[in-house]
Parts: structure tokens; C-alpha cells; sequence
């Protein structure tokens, strides 16, 4: 066999070395050594399909993958080597071959008959989606038990609702927190959405046109765990919609947080006081001594133009590329690494932020004991006494002035005054004018009343318990 005067991947028709400056420019492996389980998972693969075509025989195919065990676990427990033996490797393919070559010879160098990096990437890329993907989803399952426990916790106690940031009507504090509840769940199809859309192994594919040998590409994507192959070659090795599927997934999750995170610093302040801030999750003033902080929430409010960032960045990189692998692909993969490892610690930082913030139960009910927060249950009154709702609107407008004008409060204006407004207000209105009745009368699916919250936390707790069970983790 010829041997090399090179290790690249590449180089026979080139007289000269790449320049220096662009050489290490074009180099991955610092970023796309993540890649090195899953490149080892389909340089085993695809060791095994190279038997049946006579490529390798049983006794190659056993020396190899004897060797792709053994780079596997010295990758997993000696960094360092992984360092000095990747300073020169160009990418993470690069550094396995080198490292089959080391100890294998010529050998080594067989492993890559009939296949491409831009399949290799593609495939290594996809795994990597899939798995980071249900590590995600398991995060977002203890963020909603954190919910669920604080909605247990907590519901007996009512709370100003809030639209235009202006207090409209009272909530349950459980209410309140189902909601956020409501749009993690929401995250969690988003991510399964994006584990479906990787799930298609782009093995076989070659550079761009397909594979030469025969090669069983069913097989192959067995092995890996695929549930089917790529329908096209020259689609796969350039496809990053997964990816795309993936930061969007994460873009909601952020927002999400973000919005989760604006609610809690605002609920924060001393004009609000509706929680009281852990300290294992707030920080203190460098210079003010009374200082607590919701740092925890504003760093999280604050990361999420990062994660946006990283879906639009990968947008305009694919936006202008040509048909089939381009080298700007290149750049599909650090933006949505670091916005993986961001968001998961985001994840779990919310998580242990909701489980051990402590809300005052008593300024959330002053707060909803507001008279003002009642007002659309007198229009309601009304409508049932057979006014039309935009009449009865008016008539508690008026009301609602009256009060003013007397600088009182709406809800001690005496009957005989109510009657001078309309006469269709009976003794039976003050009845009606509680928190615990406006609350009660939401019992529509969905609403605020305590039945329905009852129901909604039930229905959360058994979405976990069954997601609990498929997976084997603790509920």
C-alpha cells in the first residue's frame, strides 16, 4: 500500500501545505469534538457494513472496532489526550482516523471506502439533535414539577390577574403558574417535533450522489437507531432543517423563560411583594447592604437574545447556499452547541428558582381583593337579569364614576344610589361581589375556578407520570 507523506483527509493533488493563517482557520475540531460519540457509533456502523460488501473481512471488522473502543473510552477519561492528539487533527473525523491509523496502519485508513464527510457530519449531527433533544425534554419535566408542586402548594390562594400590566380580575395563584406550565409543555412537542425531524440516517449518501458499494443503508440506520434513511442524497448531506427544528424549539423554551423570568422580577419589587426571593438563587449589591437581587431571572431574561440569535444566525447561513454540501455548513453547529448548553442550564436554574421561591400569600390576596377587579362581575350580574352585555358595560361605567365622584368605593355605593343608575340592581348584587364568587363563576374548561385548577394540576401531574414511566425516571 502507498504510504502517505500526509495524514489529512485530503491532499494528493496539492504541491503545497495549506497556508498557516488559513489552515487553522478552517479547522472544527475544537467545537466539533462533541461529535466524537456519535462519530464513533457510525464509524461502527459502518465497519459492520463493510463486511457483507468485501471491503473488510471478519478479523478487520473485529480489529477495528476493537480500536473505536478503545479511543472511545480513552476520549471519555483522559481529556488531555484528547487535547494534544486533536491539536492536529482537522475535525473530529480527522482525529478518529488518525487515531485508528496509529494503531492500526493501513487499516485504519479502510474505513472510510465509499463515504464522505459531508454524510459523516450530517449523520454525527443528527444523532447528537436526537439526543440533546430528549435531554432537553427531561429538563423541561422537573421545570413542570416544580410547577406542579407549587400549584398544589398554593391553591387556595388568589391573586390579581394582570392584561396591559393593569389589575383586571382575580386569578388563583395556581392559575398563574399552570399558565407558564401550559407553554413548557407546549416546548416539549417542539422538541419532539425536532427529535422526529433528525430521525433519518444520511449514511450512504456519499459526497452528494449516493454510494458506490452496495451498501446496505437500512442496515446501517438500524444500527444507529434510526427509524428510516434519507430520501435523497444529494438533500441529505445539506439538509439542516432538524437543526433549524431544534433552535426553535430552544428559541421558545428562552422566550418562555424570559417571560417567566419578567413576571418574577417584576413580582419581586417592593411596589409588588407577591414573592420573596431565594437567596441560593439571588445575589446582593456590592455596595448597598439591604439589597437581594433576582439575578438569577434577569441573567435568564438576558440569554435569550443569544438563543434567538443562534436560530437567525443558521438561518442566514442557509438561506444563500447552493444546492448540496457547502463549506459554510461548517458554522451550523457552535452557535446551536453553545445555545444547547445555555438553555439547559437555564432549564435548571428556573427549575430550582420555582421550587424554592416562597410567595406572600397575603399581599397576592390584598392584591386580589381589589373592589376594581369585580367590576365585569357586575356587568355579569346584570346580563343575567336580562340587560344586553354592551349596556351593562355602560351601567357599571357609570357606576364605576359615581363612586368617584362620591370618593368612595364603588362597591359601598348604597342600593338606593345603584337604583338611580339602573333599577335593575337588587339586594342580591352585593352577594355576588367576592373574589370567591368571581373566581367560582369561571368553571368553563380551562378557566380559573378552583374545580377546574383542581382538574388542570391532576392532568398535569398525570401527563408526568406517564412521560415518568415511558422514560423510568423518577415522577
Amino acid at each position: 500500500m502507498t504510504q502517505r507523506k500526509d495524514d489529512r483527509l485530503w491532499g494528493g493533488r496539492f504541491e503545497r501545505p495549506p497556508n498557516a493563517h488559513f489552515d487553522a482557520f478552517q479547522r472544527s475540531f475544537a467545537f466539533d469534538r462533541r461529535l466524537l460519540p456519535y462519530e464513533i457509533a457510525v464509524d461502527r456502523a459502518w465497519a459492520k457494513a463493510l463486511e457483507p460488501i468485501g471491503i473488510f473481512t471478519a478479523t478487520e471488522v473485529k480489529q477495528t472496532l476493537a480500536v473505536l473502543d478503545k479511543i472511545s473510552d480513552r476520549a471519555k477519561t483522559d481529556s488531555a489526550w484528547v487535547d494534544s492528539f486533536g491539536a492536529n487533527a482537522e475535525d473530529v473525523h480527522h482525529f478518529v482516523e488518525k487515531a485508528l491509523v496509529e494503531e492500526l496502519g493501513p487499516l485504519g485508513w479502510k474505513l472510510h471506502t465509499g463515504r464522505s464527510r459531508n454524510e459523516l457530519v450530517a449523520t454525527d449531527f443528527r444523532l447528537l439533535v436526537i439526543d440533546a433533544a430528549a435531554e432537553m425534554q427531561r429538563g423541561l419535566e422537573a421545570l413542570l414539577n416544580a410547577f406542579l408542586s407549587q400549584a398544589k402548594a398554593h391553591l387556595s390562594v388568589p391573586m390579581a390577574g394582570m392584561t396591559h400590566m393593569q389589575h383586571a380580575q382575580p386569578i388563583l395563584l395556581s392559575h398563574f403558574l399552570l399558565a407558564h406550565a401550559e407553554a413548557f409543555t407546549r416546548d416539549i412537542t417542539r422538541l419532539q417535533h425536532a427529535k422526529e425531524s433528525a430521525d433519518a440516517c444520511p449514511m450512504g449518501s456519499g459526497a452528494l450522489a449516493g454510494n458506490s458499494f452496495a451498501i446496505d443503508r437500512h442496515a446501517i440506520a438500524r444500527e444507529l437507531g434510526f427509524s428510516r434513511i434519507t430520501a435523497n442524497s444529494l438533500d441529505a448531506v445539506s439538509d439542516r432543517d432538524f437543526a433549524l427544528d431544534y433552535l426553535f424549539a430552544l428559541t421558545g423554551i428562552a422566550t418562555h423563560l424570559s417571560r417567566l423570568a419578567e413576571d418574577f422580577v417584576i413580582f419581586a419589587s417592593q411596589e409588588f411583594s407577591y414573592v420573596i426571593l431565594p437567596d441560593e438563587f439571588s445575589t446582593g449589591s456590592s455596595l448597598m447592604p439591604q439589597k437581594k437581587n433576582p439575578d438569577a431571572w434577569e441573567l435568564m431574561r438576558g440569554k435569550t437574545g443569544r438563543i434567538s440569535g443562534a436560530l437567525l444566525g443558521l438561518l442566514t447561513t442557509l438561506k444563500g447556499l447552493p444546492t448540496s454540501y457547502q463549506r459554510d455548513l461548517q458554522e451550523d453547529k457552535e452557535a446551536l452547541f453553545a445555545a444547547r448548553e445555555q438553555v439547559t442550564d437555564m432549564i435548571a436554574v428556573a427549575t430550582g428558582a420555582v421550587a424554592a421561591t416562597k410567595f406572600n400569600a397575603e399581599r397576592l390576596k390584598s392584591a386580589a381583593s381589589n373592589p376594581a377587579l369585580l367590576a365585569t362581575e357586575a356587568a355579569d350580574y346584570l346580563v343575567h337579569k336580562g340587560i344586553p352585555f354592551r349596556p351593562a358595560h355602560d351601567i357599571v361605567g357609570k357606576v364605576l364614576r359615581e363612586a368617584e365622584k362620591q370618593n368612595i368605593l364603588w362597591t359601598a355605593l348604597p342600593l338606593e344610589g345603584l337604583k338611580k343608575i339602573s333599577p335593575v340592581f337588587e339586594i342580591d348584587f352585593a352577594k355576588s361581589l367576592s373574589v370567591e364568587a368571581a373566581l367560582a363563576a369561571k368553571k368553563v374548561p380551562g378557566g380559573t375556578a378552583p374545580e377546574r385548577v383542581r382538574d388542570a394540576i391532576a392532568n398535569l401531574e398525570r401527563q408526568l407520570n406517564k412521560k415518568a414511566t415511558k422514560t423510568g425516571a423518577k415522577p
